[in-house]
C-alpha cells in the first residue's frame, strides 16, 4: 500500500521506489555467492611440454626452386640440380630406412604457384609423408 503524506488540506502519495527490499535480496546473493565461490572446484588444463614435443629430424632434405623454375636438393652441404622426374627418386634414395626424414620445399617470390604443387604432388605420389613448405618473411 502506498504510503500517504498529508500536507494541509490534501492527500498525496508517494510515488518512490523501496531500494530496501532491494538491497536485502542483493546482500544475500552476495553472502550466498562468497560462500559457494570456494567450494567450486577449477577445472585441470594439460598443456604440452617441451619434454613431450616431437623429437627433430636427424636429416633434412631441400628442395630450392629457383627463378627459372630449376630444382636444386640440398642435403647438408651437399647441393644437385634435378630435374621434376627425378626429384622422388632422389629424395628415396635419401630416406632408405628413415621415412621420417622431412622435406622442405623453397621458392622464389617470382616462381608460380603451381610450380611448387606440381613439386609438392609428386614427392606425395611417390608416398614421401612428411612434405612441408620454407616460409621467410620479407625484409
Amino acid at each position: 500500500m502506498p504510503a500517504v503524506v498529508s500536507r494541509g488540506r490534501g492527500r498525496r502519495t508517494i510515488s518512490e521506489i523501496n531500494m530496501v527490499p532491494f538491497i536485502d535480496v542483493m546482500l544475500v546473493l552476495l553472502i550466498i555467492f562468497m560462500v559457494t565461490a570456494p567450494l567450486i572446484a577449477p577445472s585441470m588444463i594439460d598443456l604440452p611440454s617441451v619434454g613431450k614435443a616431437a623429437k627433430q629430424p636427424d636429416q633434412i632434405v631441400q628442395i630450392v626452386i629457383g627463378k627459372d623454375e630449376s630444382l636444386e636438393l640440398k642435403t647438408g652441404d651437399k647441393a644437385r640440380k634435378l630435374t621434376q622426374r627425378e626429384v622422388a627418386a632422389a629424395v628415396k634414395a635419401l630416406q632408405t630406412g628413415q621415412t621420417d626424414t622431412a622435406v622442405v620445399i623453397s621458392a622464389d617470390r617470382s616462381v608460380k604457384y603451381e610450380t611448387v604443387v606440381k613439386v609438392m604432388d609428386t614427392l606425395q605420389r611417390a608416398g614421401i609423408q612428411r612434405v612441408g613448405l620454407s616460409v621467410q618473411l620479407a625484409p
